[in-house]
């Protein structure tokens, strides 16, 4: 029988580079939490001038970055931080956490200063002239929007990107990011000898030489062939010359990097035979670190950014959506949504309305009633990616909604809302959009049970908001940050399988025994009685019509057919189409039936033939 075991005395480190902090996790032999750290970026490298680790740049509309050397500095100081509370020579393996889709772009000549990096000098003193590109594209970014236009057309459309990669071209895109690069850059582009994801770029600190990008993370990037687990010429070719060079060689999420570099020895102690397992994007950690292994699942990360994923067997193309490789299953399947206005949006409000208090707005919270008067709010403070909507707050009153019926109900749009209907209307409003459109996408409704992560989840009034909007149960583990303990645990699980000498299923190292390990998930807010989740479903469905109507007034309705019979679900659309009848039928992938559908060529309009 094989053994699973892991050394006892051993430990395993696990990193996450977030968009505003670097976290550490270490886990034990027995998989439960030893340490953690973090270096918060504005705080504590105040002289790079960040805000939340960003920078937002007021001469290109949507353009968001971040300062590459920020992300190596950052690395120095949280491994002085956990030298004096670990002994680094037990740590057996290493792997991390990076924000999905963000790149780096090395300079001609940089793996040469990689490989002989000298560990009597701090990292950020050798790698300041390694970049071509000085500032590293973010997935808060939306300033590639043109470029996903092309990289659409160059493939034959949206929906056959999709089928290629994953997810249709989307402005954070690594693909559409590099792509912007060699068109407004072309002599830094010229100059770069590698690009590597956030991800990757950390890894390759810790092994001295370029590690490959991982299969999972290389899925959010517009460039992959998500079935063969390959670069896709096809999408390469659209998005700029000799980028598969560029790009190096792909890697399973569990496969070894690397050894340590022996900077790392000499300047920490870390032991010269320490494992750097390959580095994948934060909701893949999460993923593997809220043990996510039922379909009936779903997961709530609350950060940064709001994402709600499962796993699936299959991969569907869809135009709203993403499609990764599960990072801990070589068959199957991760499937996300992604919601930019998460923690930075809940604190705007907050500070707005809750005297910058989180103890007042979970009052606020807790004193307004569910459905909350039928008061509607939708809250963007950075241009959205669910719905494609731009920033700014809509407010909208429902007169005569009872919860029990749509019927004689009206909504009175108004400029502002008393400061606890305000509070409520941000948090109903968000995870009513997240319950939406994850049922659209197919995500289990209602799920058998929902684990959140991420730093709100340990506000228990969102949690039962959640539960009440979603009609499960609400667990969570016990650290909010799922991300680098995901890491720790796939450090370990790439331990093993490098041991074993192939893949070992994640489960073998913590079967049986998950209640006894820092992976346990414990119930944090109960599901809503059922009256309620239905008339939350009636609320849900309004809010719906009105995000519709947002999208088609701010003129972002979708640019064919298919996308718009995807985006609103073949529901009484109107808009002026580019396409005609015959190109329409080619598109007959869809999840209602084909029949329903009736086009008005004197209109320009599709409805629904069985809701006239």
């Amino acid at each position: 029988m094989a053994d699973y075991s892991l050394p006892q005395g051993s430990l395993f480190l696990g990193f996450d580079s977030s968009t505003q902090s670097l976290k550490a996790t270490v886990l034990d032999a027995n998989l439960n939490i030893v340490a953690q750290e973090i270096v918060n970026f504005d705080s504590e490298l105040p002289h790079y001038k960040t805000k939340d680790g960003v920078y937002r740049d007021p001469s290109v509309n949507g353009r968001i970055v971040s300062p590459t050397i920020m992300w190596v500095e950052a690395l120095d100081l949280i491994l002085q931080r956990l030298k004096s509370e670990l002994d680094f020579s037990k740590i057996i393996a290493v792997s991390g956490s990076g924000q999905q889709h963000g790149s780096v772009y090395w300079k001609r000549g940089s793996s040469g200063i990689l490989s002989s990096l000298d560990p009597k000098k701090p990292l950020v003193d050798q790698l300041g002239d390694a970049f071509s590109v000085k500032e590293s594209p973010i997935w808060m970014d939306s300033s590639t929007t043109e470029q996903c236009k092309a990289i659409e057309k160059g493939v034959g459309g949206a929906m056959e990107l999709s089928n290629l990669t994953g997810s249709r071209a989307h402005e954070r895109y690594t693909g559409p990011q590099i792509r912007r690069i060699y068109e407004t850059q072309p002599e830094a582009y010229q100059d770069t000898e590698r690009i590597s994801l956030v991800s990757s770029f950390m890894a390759s600190l810790l092994i001295g030489s370029y590690a490959c990008i991982d299969h999972t993370d290389g899925a959010g990037m517009n460039l992959m062939d998500i079935k063969e687990r390959a670069w896709s010429k096809k999408a390469l070719e659209v998005t700029a010359p000799g980028l598969e060079e560029k790009l190096g060689k792909l890697a399973p999420a569990y496969a070894v990097a690397g050894l340590i570099a022996s900077y790392f020895l000499e300047r920490y102690q870390f032991d010269k035979n320490c494992l750097i397992v390959q580095w994948s994007g934060d909701n893949p950690n999460s993923l593997a670190g809220l043990t996510l292994n039922s379909p009936g699942d779903l997961a709530i990360s609350l950060g940064t950014s709001d994402t709600v994923f499962g796993i699936t067997t299959e991969h569907k193309a869809c135009l709203e959506g993403h499609v990764f490789p599960n990072p801990v299953d070589v068959k199957g399947y991760m499937v996300m949504l992604c919601y930019k206005n998460g923690s930075l949006t809940r604190e705007d409000i907050r500070n707005k309305c809750a005297d910058k208090s989180w103890d007042v707005f979970n009052t606020f919270l807790q004193q307004s009633e569910p459905l909350n008067g039928g008061k509607l709010g939708f809250y963007y403070k950075d241009h959205e990616i669910i719905p494609p909507l731009p920033v700014g707050f809509h407010r909208y009153v429902l007169e005569n909604f009872n919860g029990l019926t749509l019927e004689g109900v009206k909504e009175c749009e108004v400029a502002e809302f008393d400061a606890p209907s305000e509070v409520r209307a941000l948090v109903e409003g968000q995870f009513l959009s997240m319950r939406a459109h994850a049922e659209r996408f197919g995500m289990p409704s209602p799920p058998k049970r929902i684990i959140a992560t991420g730093g709100a989840s340990a506000n228990n009034s969102i949690l039962s908001s959640i539960a009440s909007i979603f009609g499960c149960n609400v667990y969570k583990v016990q650290s909010s940050d799922s991300a680098s303990m995901g890491a720790a645990l796939r450090a370990a699980h790439g331990w093993l399988c490098d041991k074993n000498g192939n893949f070992v299923p994640i489960s073998s190292m913590y079967m049986d025994k998950l209640e006894m390990t820092s992976l346990n998930c414990k119930l944090a807010a109960p599901a809503g009685d059922q009256q309620l989740v239905s008339k939350y479903a009636l609320l849900m469905k309004k809010r719906v019509e009105i995000e519709n109507r947002l999208v088609e007034k701010l003129d972002l309705v979708p640019q064919s057919i298919f996308d718009a019979v995807h985006y609103f679900g073949g529901k009484q659309l109107q808009f002026c189409c580019k396409y005609g009848l015959t190109q329409f039928l080619e598109g007959i992938n869809y999840n209602f039936p084909l029949q329903t559908l009736a086009f008005h060529n004197c209109t320009n309009k599709i409805y629904d033939s069985s809701c006239a």
